[in-house]
């Protein structure tokens, strides 16, 4: 099945399901904040597992107790379609499970 990119209309919509996620350029972005390195490194390797599992992957910068996560879809020339947002819900679904905020 093709995925085709979302209008910003359509993106904005549904961020509105995603709280604290944002739209910058033209990338779905949330940065989590974690109780320690080690928290923040462990839900680093959970995003990895969902990753892998959807075959759909992002960027992640691991802080000191930070994670941030940039996704977009590289084969319809980095815009955002409806993978991309399978994949901020399930991240946002695990963060909860690794008390990230």
């Amino acid at each position: 099945m093709a995925v085709e990119p979302l209008s910003r209309e359509e993106i904005e919509t549904r961020l509105a399901g995603l709280p604290g996620w944002l739209l910058a350029d033209d990338r779905l972005t949330r940065t989590f904040r974690l109780g320690s390195h080690f928290a923040a490194t462990a839900m680093v390797v959970h995003i990895a597992q969902v990753q892998e599992e959807l075959n759909h992957h992002s960027d992640l910068t691991l802080g000191y107790t930070t994670v941030s996560v940039s996704v977009h879809t590289h084969s319809v020339g980095g815009a955002v379609t409806e993978k991309d947002f399978q994949l901020a819900h399930r991240i946002q679904d695990l963060a909860a499970s690794h008390q990230a905020m």
